[in-house]
């Protein structure tokens, strides 16, 4: 019986792998403690949308999460970019195409 370990196409998991998981399961642990703390004392997102009655406030709670999605888009796409080229797909691989013979009940 062969264990990973002897398996020489194995590659066990980069620390920064490791660390964005530890990150991820960190940042989600917030998340719930903020929403099951936010239920705990009664918000609801009705009672929330009460806070905001000045148009300035509404626009900026609007605007401000859609304009750090893009930019975190953006950081993405330029990530990407300089990193170097992306690899190439293969070409795809069609059936070689035969010559017309009639079918049923064709000529």
């Amino acid at each position: 019986m062969t264990s990973i370990d002897d398996d020489p196409m194995h590659t066990s998991t980069s620390k920064q792998r490791k660390g964005f998981r530890l990150a991820a399961i960190a940042s989600s642990t917030i998340v719930a403690v903020g929403v099951a703390g936010a239920l705990a004392l009664g918000v609801t997102p009705a009672e929330a949308a009460s806070f905001a009655q000045d148009p300035d406030t509404q626009v900026a709670v609007f605007m401000v999460p859609l304009t750090l999605l893009v930019l975190a888009m953006l950081f993405e796409v330029a990530r990407i970019a300089f990193r170097g080229a992306l690899p190439a797909e293969p070409p795809i691989r069609r059936p070689p195409r035969r010559p017309w013979s009639p079918g049923r009940g064709e000529g």
